[in-house]
């Protein structure tokens, strides 16, 4: 739907578990997304990639990043990937991009809150898939804004 979104020729698709340092260093604006696997915790090719990326200054790199998660089965750690992809992000000097309102879903907490915001887009296909359409609209508008495309 992003790419669809964006327009299906200016995206390149990258499969996170086949990522290497050169296809990530090589984009000045990149679109992350992560499940929240277990209890709140980052699917395990990120985990992989993670020692690799503490070495890699990320100054000039704009990152907006949306995950996937079940808001009412896991309500104490909605969405937690995407606030742990978004720290290790910003503490390698990456500008995080996207953030987007809680309002409409219903958890506990979650890392990916910041300031009253998500950090990035929430998507809940097991309890919110009818809205899922509107929101990614909405977030692809806003990130092609703050990419300055």
């Amino acid at each position: 739907m992003i790419k669809e979104e964006f327009g299906k020729d200016t995206i390149d698709t990258i499969n996170a578990e086949d990522l290497t340092e050169v296809q990530f260093l090589a984009y000045d604006n990149l679109i992350l997304s992560s499940p929240t696997w277990f209890d709140g915790e980052l699917a395990n090719y990120w985990d992989e990639f993670v020692p690799a990326l503490e070495n890699m200054d990320l100054k000039n790199k704009s990152i907006a990043i949306f995950g996937m998660g079940d808001q009412w089965g896991y309500p104490e750690n909605f969405g937690d990937a995407v606030g742990l992809l978004a720290g290790i992000m910003q503490s390698r000097g990456a500008k995080i991009v996207g953030e987007t309102s809680i309002e409409g879903y219903t958890f506990e907490k979650s890392r990916a809150v910041k300031d009253g915001k998500f950090i990035g887009l929430m998507v809940d296909e097991e309890n919110q898939g009818q809205l899922t359409g509107e929101r990614v609209t909405n977030w692809v508008q806003k990130i092609k804004s703050e990419f300055n495309l």
